[in-house]
């Protein structure tokens, strides 16, 4: 397998998760920058994922999408970097379980609240997020026993879900709890955090200025 990773991106999409996650593993990748509307609803880039949507990555003949998935993924691609506990060991099943939980309940129910569909209370038990606030009540004890989900030890799942947290606090679909922006603010002071910003936000389309 060749050992060259492609990373597929927009700077104002679920990318950024991706992104950081690069960064944090430290090893080369290549960027490909796609546009919404054209070069990412392309054949080219269709063959990489039908739905059109990013990120992706590829890496030799292997084709990653979802964030979680690609954090996940690159976690367990370079062990050496320890972004997951090992198989065998206790911490893995709350890694597995806090990383999925904020792309399943967590992302339902924050989009649900941001488009006025969330599940009606008669309703509550067909969704797998059940109700808005039972999830936020989970989702901030995940970040409360511990500085990270897996306790002293920053994982992937910190790069997914502090992700979804600072976007919910930055959009106000998710309360702003101290647990919640303590959490946030520990991860976006993190080195590989901070470069990955400041290389999505050089790739951020310019704003032409207006005449006067």
């Amino acid at each position: 397998m060749s050992d060259t990773i492609t990373f597929y991106t927009n700077p104002m999409s679920r990318g950024r998760i991706a992104r950081w996650m690069l960064e944090e593993v430290g090893e080369p990748y290549e960027t490909v920058l796609l546009d919404y509307g054209t070069t990412m609803k392309g054949p080219e880039y269709l063959a990489i994922n039908p739905m059109g949507k990013v990120p992706a990555i590829k890496h030799g003949d292997t084709v990653v999408t979802e964030a979680a998935a690609i954090c996940a993924y690159l976690a367990d691609l370079f062990p050496e970097k320890e972004l997951a506990p090992p198989p065998s060991h206790p911490l893995r099943g709350p890694y597995y379980r806090w990383m999925f939980f904020a792309a399943g309940p967590v992302e339902a129910a924050v989009t649900g609240k941001s488009l006025g569909l969330l599940a009606p209370e008669d309703k509550a038990a067909m969704a797998g997020y059940g109700t808005f606030d039972a999830t936020m009540m989970a989702l901030e004890r995940a970040v409360s026993l511990g500085d990270y989900i897996c306790g002293d030890q920053f994982t992937a799942a910190d790069v997914y879900v502090g992700s979804q947290i600072g976007w919910g606090l930055m959009f106000g679909t998710i309360d702003k709890r101290a647990s919640f922006t303590d959490y946030v603010a520990r991860l976006q002071s993190r080195p590989a955090a901070i470069r990955a910003r400041e290389l999505d936000d050089a790739a951020m389309p310019k704003q032409e200025e207006q005449p006067a």
